[in-house]
């Protein structure tokens, strides 16, 4: 998936700019390494995907980077670095995939029980947790292809202790990654953003490169979507408020409908039990203001504390 997503910014960067040369330079991280253990054990997704592809743009390896937006923290500075373009938004939501022979009616009619869910996103997790309160939520991790022949294989999943788990009998999945794998007939159900709210930034791909380049910014400012860089802007706000780390059920989605936009985000605890949202509109070219205004709302309905306890010093 991350090789088509690098391949889309290649092929607009050459539509924008048919002079320029663009290389497109495959990178494999720890978190590509390390199929195992949870994300956290590499310092979440900021430091299995995103931390030493930074380094390699410092050190003049790499002139530019794509990630997935929701794979970058947004919580923290990034010195020296910017994100000089965001790609149009694709698809934002979650999608259910089954095994084989499991149709969606009798996984509904079970509300999950005797069956295993695999996932690795704790907020994917936790919504799965209030959706189907009898199902097992099992770590599961791995390149979405790789993912899904698990699953049909009916593979397990192997533990950082040296256990197992599974086989998984359903995985959720971003809907984005399967379309760009080519793997949407496999999708069993599409979750709307009221039963599963989408992580920070989810569908959009962003690309980073080092501040003082200018020549390279430039090149991305051509192919900057304002629409997505405007939900970005007013959904990580909200990341920023919360001060959310990489192990924190943090859900937020950003819709705008011609001068307006409309901010939906949510705290949830690991187990699904304790839940906040809240939902506010304002002007569309103001997103910080909009999203700092609902983060704050949120940690007076409590999310500090849900995310507290969420931390893994804690």
């Amino acid at each position: 998936m991350a090789l088509a997503q690098t391949d889309e910014v290649a092929r607009l960067l050459r539509a924008s700019a048919p002079d320029l040369a663009v290389e497109v330079v495959k990178f494999e991280t720890r978190g590509d390494q390390d199929q195992t253990s949870k994300l956290l054990r590499h310092g979440g997704k900021g430091g299995a995907f995103v931390a030493e592809i930074r380094e390699a743009m410092r050190s003049g390896t790499l002139q530019a980077a794509m990630h997935s937006l929701k794979d970058v923290p947004g919580n923290e500075e990034t010195p020296g670095l910017v994100i000089a373009a965001m790609l149009a938004r694709d698809a934002a939501n979650d999608s259910l995939v089954l095994r084989s022979g499991l149709s969606l009616e009798t996984f509904r009619a079970s509300r999950g029980k005797g069956f295993m869910i695999g996932t690795n996103a704790v907020r994917r997790a936790a919504y799965l947790r209030r959706l189907f309160p009898e199902a097992a939520v099992i770590q599961y991790r791995g390149a979405a292809d790789t993912r899904i022949a698990k699953l049909d294989r009916g593979d397990k999943q192997r533990l950082p202790d040296g256990g197992e788990v599974g086989p998984a009998d359903a995985l959720v999945m971003a809907r984005s990654g399967l379309e760009r794998i080519g793997m949407t007939a496999r999708i069993a159900h599409d979750f709307t953003v009221d039963e599963m709210l989408p992580a920070v930034g989810q569908g959009i791909v962003a690309v980073e490169c080092v501040e003082t380049d200018w020549t390279t910014r430039a090149h991305l400012a051509g192919i900057d979507n304002a629409q997505a860089r405007l939900s970005a802007e007013a959904e990580r706000e909200v990341l920023w408020v919360l001060n959310g780390h990489c192990n924190s059920p943090i859900a937020g989605h950003a819709m705008i409908a011609g001068h307006e936009m409309t901010l939906r985000a949510s705290v949830l605890d690991v187990s699904g039990d304790r839940f906040v949202e809240v939902v506010r509109h304002g002007a569309a070219d103001r997103p910080r203001e909009l999203g700092r205004a609902v983060g704050l709302e949120l940690l007076d309905e409590g999310a500090a504390e849900i995310i507290a306890r969420t931390r893994p010093d804690e």
